[in-house]
């Protein structure tokens, strides 16, 4: 079974992630939470208040966050009677980033599915500020979608590679269910100027490909000076669905993921993004 976190402010966009979700994993048995950290709302409008109309303002806030996850409950009863999910909801006061890495560390959290935006959808910047911290910070893999994003099956997957990282075992599983579910592609696609690998990337690579031997695998090496712009063309050229890279010390997405870096660069995903962690933070 699949255990699954996603986090949820109630926006359009949230709703959008919370649609796709139900979608993609509707082959697997899974366990799925919702979640919602209230702790900025609470103390974003209390700077002024005594102790007394702090705690009154508090639960008035906790009692419209636990009435708005009911209220989603009954809509995902009909989005999506799936047997093989389970719906809970969870409302925390506390920061998003805490809240979501304590609840992966308790449950042993699969995956976190979230919008790439949230309420204020700044159309300027590729992900919302909480967006961008969860994928920094919360150590298990998290599932990007892009808003408006319209589920469509993934039957291409690419996923950049320099073949450095020791990647994760129970990462690699998850990727190859969900692929195996829809019998994916996956394209590796290592941007450089030299085609030889060093020993280290091939024996990273021989375990990618023990880890995913039940997939179609192709291995492509292209010498780009640009890699945000191959990546972006490669996805529309081959009609890709979902964008799968690690995030590890010194790596192309770790530069990447600090707003003035990312946003700069241009990446301006369109497709969901699965970024699995390599980091311990």
């Amino acid at each position: 079974m699949k255990i699954i976190l996603i986090p949820t402010d109630f926006s359009s966009n949230a709703m959008n992630a919370i649609n796709y979700a139900v979608k993609f994993f509707k082959y697997q048995r899974c366990e799925m939470y919702f979640m919602h950290a209230y702790a900025d709302e609470v103390y974003g409008e209390s700077s002024d208040m005594n102790t007394a109309d702090f705690g009154v303002y508090k639960d008035k806030v906790e009692k419209k966050v636990d009435g708005a996850l009911e209220k989603l409950l009954e809509e995902l009863k009909i989005l999506s009677p799936n047997p093989r999910h389970q719906y809970k909801t969870l409302s925390v006061f506390g920061s998003l980033i805490d809240s979501a890495n304590d609840f992966v560390e308790e449950k042993n959290i699969d995956i976190v599915v979230m919008g790439t935006k949230g309420e204020t959808n700044d159309q300027k910047l590729t992900f919302g500020s909480h967006t961008l911290q969860v994928l920094k910070y919360v150590q298990c893999p998290v599932l990007a979608i892009p808003a408006n994003f319209e589920y469509v099956k993934p039957k291409k997957i690419l996923f950049p590679t320099d073949y450095m990282v020791p990647y994760k075992r129970r990462e690699l599983k998850l990727l190859c269910d969900l692929a195996c579910s829809y019998r994916s592609e996956i394209h590796f696609l290592y941007l450089s100027k030299f085609a030889k690998l060093a020993r280290r990337q091939e024996d990273n690579k021989m375990f990618l490909e023990g880890s995913l031997q039940d997939l179609t695998l192709i291995f492509e090496i292209v010498d780009s000076e640009d890699r945000t712009d191959t990546i972006k063309k490669y996805i529309e050229i081959n009609d890709i669905q979902l964008l799968v890279m690690v995030n590890s010390r010194h790596s192309f997405l770790e530069s990447m993921l600090y707003q003035s870096t990312i946003d700069q660069l241009g990446l301006a995903i369109q497709v969901p993004f699965l970024v699995m962690q390599n980091l311990v933070r």
